[in-house]
């Protein structure tokens, strides 16, 4: 083999070896960028998850049954398939399974029930908001149907400012806006719509 022939091929398989050198640093550098940013998102990730965590419910009960007394005698119990305790911005306490609530008179007599898909308990308020397919019945069997209702624990009063009716066994009522008591015993809708009167 010729000097100048080996030279040549010295020379070829010097640029080969440099070119995978460069490689080798090119890589290097793609692998530390991805990495980098792989680490900048998930470090996203994590500020946007802690930034969210007074969002969270600070306490979670299934199967919730309570009973609330007055002066020593039980007046309310509250059902519900789950309920969250949030804290932040304010304190709530949320049912978004649903929730029923059952009012009793002095002997343990339920005198009448407020069911509906959904409920918040406004704790700043004392108020409970029920809504969608919100139901309350008292014990004459009258029937109320809205899709919002707010219970003020203070004034022991139900209200809705929303379409409603009313039935009892003589007549349907429809209406917009309401007020009653809290065992629904007593009642008045603001702007009735229209009546219907069942034939006995």
């Amino acid at each position: 083999m010729k000097i100048g022939s080996v030279d040549s091929h010295m020379n070829k398989i010097k640029k080969v070896i440099f070119v995978f050198q460069e490689l080798k640093y090119i890589i290097f550098g793609f692998i530390v960028y991805s990495t980098a940013l792989v680490s900048c998102q998930n470090d996203n990730q994590e500020i946007s998850r802690v930034g969210n965590l007074d969002k969270l419910p600070a306490e979670t009960i299934v199967n919730l049954e309570t009973l609330y007394s007055d002066s020593g005698l039980v007046k309310v119990k509250v059902k519900a398939p789950l309920l969250q305790k949030i804290l932040k911005p304010e304190p709530i306490t949320e049912l978004p399974k649903g929730i029923k609530i059952e009012f009793f008179d002095d002997h343990f007599n339920v005198i009448s029930q407020l069911t509906a898909n959904y409920a918040v308990h406004l704790e700043n308020k004392k108020q409970w908001v029920a809504k969608s397919n919100v139901v309350v019945v008292n014990e004459k069997n009258e029937k109320l149907n809205t899709e919002k209702l707010v219970w003020d624990e203070g004034k022991e009063l139900l209200s809705s400012d929303e379409f409603v009716k009313i039935s009892t066994k003589d007549e349907i009522i429809y209406g917009e806006g309401f007020e009653a008591n809290q065992d629904f015993s007593k009642y008045k809708i603001f702007k009735v719509k229209g009546r219907i009167t069942i034939n006995q």
